[in-house]
């Protein structure tokens, strides 16, 4: 309002002067028909209205907050998408729009143009480019006020060119968004492919023809418990004749990768620091996480070479021991297999939180054990399968991110004027300020 009544008593001219930003003060140079303008000048920015106290119903009008939509309210105050910028919390300062016939929150700055001189399409994207993180205050709260804009630049194009350029990113996004819908299905359907080729190994189909080379058939499978083939949890090594500064391999539960199912941030600590009150393993064992969420996740491993032969880890490990007639890399396949962890978390035990699963649960599990050399080459293949899976995934992946950066690219340019949209012969945005003012 006080600005409003400065603004009333100045001269068309000196609100245009008023407006503009002085050449000294640009933050970058812009096409010659475009010019920078304080935000406040030519944008109503303002806050939302905190919620009514009646209670958010599941059905009517949706509610934008903080972070986006948050649910929905009998009664509308805005019928026109509007342009929205979180202002409070940790998303303050993200870019949102509206559903036509939306409640706005406080939580929310609405960002509008009432003069014409921009449309929503344009304001949303224009704000999801620039840099508002300097508008952000506080820590604990962190927050984008209404006097935050004041002196703030923003890069003002003719309408035509705004018009343009919406078109452009839109163009630009829906090719960009049909790529990263195609790379996020291969992510999505990564624990799906592996489990296909799981199935496939511990059904005998994945080796049928190796069967068929080699002159041996499905008889050959026998089944059996794991603990008639493994020792869950062997009895500790002797360790009382060895010195208390004998240094030994840790592995503590972050060390264990569930993405790569190995043990990648080892730790040396000496021997009188664990020996009691740790799990010990040697080199060879399958350790498999038995508490939530980490063997839902698929924490375990088979254990590599340690130091001075000596291991010990978490209480929250299972130590799988394998005979001479199981591999331990095909046992570390059926236990890493979604379907044997589903089963595990069915029959889980314990607190909320605090959930394991039993010890019984691995000894009374029953698996189709093939002789020891037709293991070997289920587990070649799947070794083999699963780093072609694991590159395809993050390849995949590799280009969600890339994408994401190629967006913010695009409304970067698009906003300097350097997507090849501009008509330089078309009337410069300080006359069309001159005319609204």
């Amino acid at each position: 309002m006080a600005r409003a009544k400065k603004e009333a008593a100045l001269t068309p001219e000196e609100r245009l002067q008023a407006a503009l930003v002085p050449d000294w003060e640009w933050p970058h140079k812009l096409p010659e028909n475009w010019c920078w303008v304080y935000a406040p000048h030519i944008f109503d920015i303002e806050y939302g209205k905190s919620l009514p106290t009646k209670q958010l119903s599941d059905t009517g009008y949706p509610v934008f907050g903080a972070n986006g939509q948050i649910g929905f309210y009998s009664e509308y105050m805005y019928k026109q998408p509007q342009a929205l910028m979180s202002c409070r919390g940790a998303y303050s300062g993200t870019m949102n729009k509206s559903l036509p016939y939306s409640y706005v929150t406080s939580n929310s700055l609405i960002i509008s143009s009432p003069r014409g001189l921009m449309g929503t399409d344009c304001i949303y994207y224009l704000f999801s480019a620039l840099n508002v993180s300097e508008l952000i205050s506080g820590t604990a709260q962190p927050q984008v006020t209404v006097q935050a804009f004041d002196g703030f630049p923003i890069p003002l194009s003719p309408l035509a060119e705004q018009q343009r350029i919406v078109e452009r990113i839109e163009s630009l996004f829906a090719k960009l968004d049909e790529a990263k819908e195609k790379a996020q299905a291969v992510v999505d359907s990564f624990e799906t492919r592996k489990a296909t080729i799981l199935h496939k190994a511990f059904t005998g189909e994945l080796t049928a023809k190796w069967r068929e080379e080699h002159g041996v058939g499905m008889e050959s499978w026998e089944q059996c418990s794991i603990s008639d083939v493994c020792t869950v949890n062997p009895k500790k090594a002797d360790t009382k004749d060895l010195p208390d500064e004998l240094e030994v391999s840790f592995f503590p539960m972050p060390a264990l990768s569930e993405i790569y199912g190995e043990i990648t941030d080892p730790q040396t600590r000496l021997l009188k620091e664990v020996r009691s009150g740790f799990t010990n393993f040697s080199e060879g064992d399958v350790v498999f996480a038995k508490i939530t969420p980490c063997m839902e996740n698929g924490k375990s491993a088979v254990v590599g070479k340690l130091v001075n032969d000596i291991g010990y880890g978490t209480t929250e490990f299972f130590v799988l021991r394998c005979s001479d007639r199981l591999y331990n890399r095909f046992l570390y396949h059926l236990v890493r297999d979604k379907l044997f962890r589903d089963k595990a978390k069915a029959v889980m035990a314990g607190a909320v939180g605090q959930q394991r699963v039993p010890k019984r649960y691995l000894e009374t599990y029953k698996l189709n054990l093939p002789k020891f050399n037709e293991q070997l080459e289920i587990v070649r293949i799947l070794d083999g399968s699963f780093a072609k899976e694991q590159q395809a995934k993050e390849a995949a992946e590799a280009v969600l991110e890339q994408i994401d950066l190629m967006k913010k690219s695009i409304l970067t340019r698009a906003f300097r004027g350097e997507l090849g949209t501009n008509d330089p012969s078309e009337e410069s945005a300080v006359e069309l300020l001159k005319q609204i003012f």
